[in-house]
């Protein structure tokens, strides 16, 4: 990916690869690129670099190749994280328009992906998510969502380019503040998805990312 006659640019991205960023163009560009991408089932963490070279993501490297994507286009890089019981948490890249926020991201479930810019406040994006976030037991797992975190306070990782110390900015992003989503009594009460909508959101899966509840 990293050509020898390439600019470095002071986000540590080359000319070659913020050209290949811009040329997605739009918030829903950037979630194209992602759902043309394999889903990363290996526990490890991938630059947006890597994610470049490799075209292999799971939902932490999507949002930050989406965060690193959105910012070539003029957004902020940020990302929130989505906590979930008896499941994966899921990370999302944050973005801002006419006043809303919609979201990118990667998933090996159908519905946790792109958002439109629709929605009033993090709350509002994050309760988009509640309904279509599940597990294979077909319990609804989605609990907190958390403050946007600036990537750009991680500069001195070089989060762009490399992997080495994303295990750093991931502590970080699991520390950040959260906030509840639902009661405890909401929480009781919850229903199980029906296997239609299991099925719909399995659609295109990789089963060996699929967490398994005990």
């Amino acid at each position: 990916m990293v050509k020898s006659k390439d600019r470095v640019s002071s986000t540590g991205l080359t000319s070659s690869e913020i050209k290949l960023l811009k040329a997605l163009k739009s918030p829903e560009g950037v979630q194209g690129f992602l759902d043309r991408t394999s889903y990363n089932t290996k526990p490890i963490y991938l630059s947006p670099r890597e994610v470049l070279r490799h075209k292999r993501a799971h939902c932490m490297d999507g949002a930050l190749f989406a965060a690193a994507a959105l910012e070539q286009l003029g957004f902020r890089p940020q990302v929130m994280d989505l906590r979930a019981r008896r499941d994966d948490d899921h990370v999302i890249a944050v973005y801002k328009q006419h006043g809303r926020y919609g979201a990118v991201s990667a998933s090996n479930f159908s519905g946790l992906r792109f958002r439109e810019p629709a929605y009033k406040s993090l709350r509002e994006l994050a309760m988009s998510f509640f309904e279509l976030y599940f597990n294979v037991a077909r319990e609804k797992t989605l609990r907190e969502y958390s403050v946007l975190l600036d990537l750009r306070r991680f500069n001195y990782l070089n989060w762009r380019v490399d992997s080495k110390q994303l295990d750093d900015l991931v502590a970080a992003l699991d520390s950040s503040r959260h906030f509840n989503l639902i009661s405890p009594a909401i929480e009781r009460g919850l229903c199980r998805v029906d296997e239609r909508s299991l099925q719909a959101g399995l659609l295109g899966a990789a089963k060996a990312g699929l967490y398994k509840p005990k």
